[in-house]
């Protein structure tokens, strides 16, 4: 029985050792490849993507047990619930000084100055497809997106902390973040994420107050899977509208009076912009299918025992009758060896054939704009109400249900893509301000249909294509058609290359946004606005271990839409003037008849002992400078050393510094009344931004469970340029902190 007790406890052992995306690794550090034994554990996934694991148990060492450490992390595409494998960013040791910049990772974003505040990408192909509701696109920084989140398996309960803070309590910011993860058994987990966010900002009347908080549980079984992810999001944003003069940061000699940020006159003041959000999600799949036996190596199976062992276990008395019956002998062997051999079953996998999908998808928005005491004059248009008691409500509601069923791939050897066919239905609800201070209702229901087809199994060759119309409501008539490719070729033992390439066509009518919004100072209805008509070609060479990236994109869109400042010179104002003073404000939707965007970025990583210097750099030209502008050149890299020190070297230790810059260009203004950018008005004198560099010095520390960073970022301010969006100051020098920690329990 012990003999059989420690068989069945063999089968039923966990790997140990998994690499970043959670695959198991062999002692050198090696990856298994998909739909292949490791001969150190066992380690098997099946068609479905389930792990089946059998080994050692290396959770104990004597009487003691440890504490497992493993996990893995996948993202969902959001329309069928597909399962993408995903890194763990939560936990990422390299650049962590990085991860609470508001201006992105390589300080490609330009946004208004204050942790979280509204944000662009500066680079046209890295930004994110426009969110439904408009208002939430500019705060992409913290509230992120469901087709980013990353769900959890993990071995043992995990827990991070983090604590990101600058300045004092008169002047600074401070993040708290918490996540939790834990597994409810080898199939399903849960946890949470929870955000709170707040700066009073350097500069007057520009607070922002955010906090976020999310739900999710998975169930990945072999017939039925399920993840459901709810999200709560509380954004809280003061609007100052500006400096009113650019000489308070480029001559600042030229006033009589010193000015720091705290004091430099703004255009609004008590003015803040709130969006309330939730997020509520659901995808689920039924899977039919059938079973097979795994073929095991000889190397894994375990050897028959001896006719002695078998005995071995038999009392004394049973054993000397055996001896004289030779008969009665080799029926005890026989049986004893059928019941050995019923516990050592040979592994089995479940292949699915066909799955039934359903994903339920339903968002809720409240925006609000607010003011108690606008600045006579900043705005053009008065529609309506009270400048001292403006509250223009706008809500949003989406809900969205998708059928599907797909014909899975890899379950024979004729089957190498898989076949999926949707249709979803989509409810949207929106009210607006009007005249009398009331609301109006807008409801719009669509019906579209699809398909896909895939082939994600293989190492080598990987590719997807989509397809999707619209044939009922107010969107009948748009199509979305999607293909991407992705090749991954091994060149020697030096390196691989890997090539992905996308093509994307869209004729779809503008967001509702676009089309209505009702508000004291902004009021348009445009129902007849022309398609959008948009062809986009991208792709992306790597080369791993060289460091070496090069992405290159066209688009051409037909019928461009988006927002504009309509501003007005006030009179007895200079014709040429910059000043923001001088104008009346105000923003519209726009279309211009055909843009062509071109752009490429070349990414470099070079080492030469402890030194490492990553580059990345990025051209990019449109033909429409007024109604897309871009920076030609945007440029940042990052000279550091990393070495580690103290005894085992234990201790990883990064220090550097790191300039991020782009050419001068007409960059986009900034709407408070709408929270959008918006281009400026080509109609009178415009302000460029950039041509100036932003330098940074950080040091960044890793030790066991903790990361640790001190940062010092534009540590050339002083006089010159020094803006991202016409009239926002970039923040003055600060010195940042920030710390983070894993538990595992």
């Amino acid at each position: 029985m012990s003999l059989l007790l420690c068989l069945a406890l063999t089968v039923g052992a966990q790997v140990e050792t998994l690499d970043r995306y959670g695959n198991p690794i062999n002692n050198n550090g090696n990856v298994y490849d998909d739909n292949q034994l490791n001969p150190e554990s066992g380690f098997y996934e099946d068609g479905a993507g389930n792990r089946t694991t059998w080994g050692r148990d290396t959770t104990r060492t004597g009487s003691e047990k440890k504490i497992p450490i493993g996990q893995f992390q996948w993202i969902l595409e959001p329309r069928l619930g597909t399962v993408i494998d995903a890194e763990n960013n939560d936990t990422v040791v390299h650049d962590f000084q990085k991860w609470n910049a508001t201006d992105g990772f390589a300080g490609e974003y330009s946004f208004l100055g204050n942790l979280g505040a509204p944000r662009l990408n500066r680079i046209y192909f890295n930004r994110q497809i426009s969110d439904e509701f408009l208002f939430l696109q500019p705060l992409d920084f913290f509230r992120g997106s469901l087709q980013d989140f990353r769900y959890t398996n993990t071995k043992s309960p995990i827990t991070n902390l983090a604590y990101h803070s600058c300045g004092n309590k008169q002047r600074g910011e401070d993040r708290v973040r918490g996540y939790f993860a834990t597994n409810i058994n080898k199939l399903a987990g849960l946890g949470f994420k929870i955000d709170y966010s707040y700066g009073t900002g350097y500069y007057y009347a520009q607070p922002n107050s955010m906090f976020g908080t999310t739900f999710y549980g998975y169930y990945r079984g072999e017939r039925y899977s399920m993840h459901a992810y709810a999200g709560v999001n509380h954004m809280k944003m003061g609007e100052n509208g500006g400096i009113e003069d650019d000489r308070y940061i480029e001559d600042p000699l030229s006033f009589k009076q010193t000015y720091t940020s705290e004091n430099i006159p703004t255009m609004l003041s008590q003015t803040w912009n709130r969006n309330h959000e939730q997020h509520f999600y659901l995808t689920h799949r039924y899977n039919v299918g059938y079973t097979r036996l795994i073929e095991v190596p000889d190397s894994l199976k375990p050897t028959p025992p001896s006719e002695a062992a078998l005995l071995a276990e038999l009392p004394d008395s049973v054993r000397n009758v055996l001896r004289e019956d030779s008969v009665a002998h080799r029926i005890m062997v026989d049986s004893l060896l059928q019941v050995w051999n019923d516990a050592n079953i040979q592994p089995k996998e479940f292949i699915p054939v066909t799955s039934f999908i359903h994903t339920f998808d339903l968002s809720n928005l409240k925006h609000e704009y607010l003011a108690h005491n606008t600045t006579s004059g900043y705005y053009t248009n008065h529609y309506y109400g009270n400048w001292n008691a403006v509250r223009d409500i706008t809500r949003g509601l989406s809900v969205r249900n998708t059928f599907g069923i797909a014909l899975r791939e890899g379950f024979n050897k004729w089957a190498q893509m898989g076949i999926t066919l949707f249709g979803t239905h989509k409810l949207r609800s929106y009210s607006l301000m009007d005249s009398l201070g009331g609301n109006t209702h807008y409801t719009e229901n669509d019906l579209s249909v699809g398909g896909e087809l895939a082939r994600t199994q293989g190492n080598v060759f990987h590719y997807n294509t989509s397809a999707e119309i619209w044939l009922v409501g107010k969107h009948a008539g748009d199509i979305d058609i999607k293909g991407n490719t992705t090749l991954d070729l091994r060149l020697g033992r030096l390196d691989s290359l890997q090539t992905d390439l996308n093509v994307n066509f869209a004729h779809s009518k503008p967001a509702f946004f676009y089309r209505h919004y009702h508000s004291q100072s902004s009021w348009w209805d445009n129902e007849d606005l022309n398609r959008e008509v948009r062809l986009r070609f991208n792709g992306t060479l790597r080369l791993k271990k060289a460091g070496t990236r090069l992405n290159i994109g066209f688009e051409n869109i037909s019928n461009y839409t988006y927002f504009g400042m309509q501003n007005t010179l006030r009179e007895g104002a200079d014709q040429g003037s910059t000043i923001p003073t001088d104008y009346s404000h105000a923003v519209g939707v726009m279309q211009t008849g055909s843009v062509q965007v071109f752009g490429a970025t070349l990414a470099q990583d070079l080492k030469w002992k402890v030194i490492h210097l990553d580059s990345e750099v990025s051209y990019q030209t449109s033909t429409d400078q007024d109604a897309l502008p871009l920076p030609t050149f945007n440029a940042y890299t990052n000279l550091y050393l990393l070495f580690r020190i103290g005894i085992a070297k234990v201790l990883r230790v990064q220090i550097g510094g790191d300039l991020r810059f782009f050419t001068s260009y007409y960059g986009p203004d900034y709407s408070p009344s709408i929270q959008q950018f918006a281009v400026q008005d080509a109609s009178h004198e415009r302000m460029k931004v950039g041509n100036y560099p932003i330098i940074g010095a950080y040091a960044n520390l890793h030790l066991k469970h903790c990361r640790l960073y001190v940062s010092a970022r534009h540590v050339n301010a002083g006089s010159g340029h020094a803006f991202l969006v016409p009239h926002y100051p970039i923040n003055p020098m600060t010195i940042n902190f920030g710390l983070s920690w894993n538990f595992f329990n």
